[in-house]
């Protein structure tokens, strides 16, 4: 898919179909996603440990105040809520567009599923619609999420009271989503020497804020991330001359 993307007007019928397919899996996939391992408040938790743990620390070599750490962890505590009060549905967990392929006939074909696991309504939604590798306007990404949510409804998944519960579920999804794959980032650096991802962090950490200026209760993270974190990762980027 993201090859495919570099043309916007493709965009539109590709995630038409991918939605489509994220339903179908919802859907026809309940009794064996509650086989999968739990998306549970200990998986969810080690995710978001891996923003302060590889790239605030093991990459910028930031230490938080006491009232930065704090807002982080209450930041945590009620994201993990977020997704624990979600219908709980199968997730692929890596969702987004390096993992769909364009294929004629049955379209996209999708990769990756070792990860899979039973787990919050809105995070594959999330990873297809807020993707680390390629980002759409506000307005665009909120059409294609409430237009999973109408399809999921048809087909008797419970998709929020309404629409506001709903936006919310996928925003702050996406925030913990996102804390994760920036910390995923900078330990493939790291620990694996793979740099290929790091220019792909200012992307990620740029929903954060964006997330979290829509979100008031979110305000003190949202700030840590813009005035401390988003600074010097642009830094240790062009200093790296990527």
């Amino acid at each position: 898919y993201l090859a495919e993307l570099a043309d916007a007007a493709c965009a539109d019928a590709l995630y038409a179909d991918a939605i489509a397919a994220l339903v179908r899996i919802q859907a026809r996939g309940q009794q064996y996603a509650r086989s999968l391992p739990p998306y549970d408040e200990r998986l969810l938790r080690f995710e978001m440990s891996l923003f302060p743990d590889w790239l605030l620390g093991r990459h910028l070599s930031l230490e938080l105040s006491p009232a930065e750490s704090a807002a982080l962890a209450a930041a945590c505590d009620a994201l993990t809520a977020n997704a624990l009060a979600q219908p709980q549905v199968f997730v692929h967990r890596d969702y987004h567009s390096r993992n769909l392929m364009v294929c004629p006939g049955h379209n996209p074909g999708i990769l990756d599923f070792q990860d899979a696991v039973h787990g919050a309504l809105t995070y594959d939604l999330v990873s297809l619609l807020r993707d680390c590798y390629v980002a759409w306007p506000q307005e665009r990404v909120v059409r294609w999420a409430l237009e999973f949510r109408s399809q999921a409804l048809a087909q008797g998944l419970p998709a929020g009271s309404d629409e506001a519960q709903f936006l919310r579920w996928f925003e702050l999804m996406g925030i913990q989503r996102h804390l994760k794959a920036s910390g995923i980032f900078a330990r493939l650096w790291h620990r694996d020497g793979k740099p290929g991802y790091l220019p792909d962090v200012p992307r990620t950490l740029g929903y954060i804020v964006a997330a979290c200026s829509r979100h008031g209760e979110f305000a003190a993270l949202g700030a840590l991330v813009s005035e401390r974190v988003l600074p010097a990762m642009q830094a240790s980027l062009e200093a790296a001359g990527a």
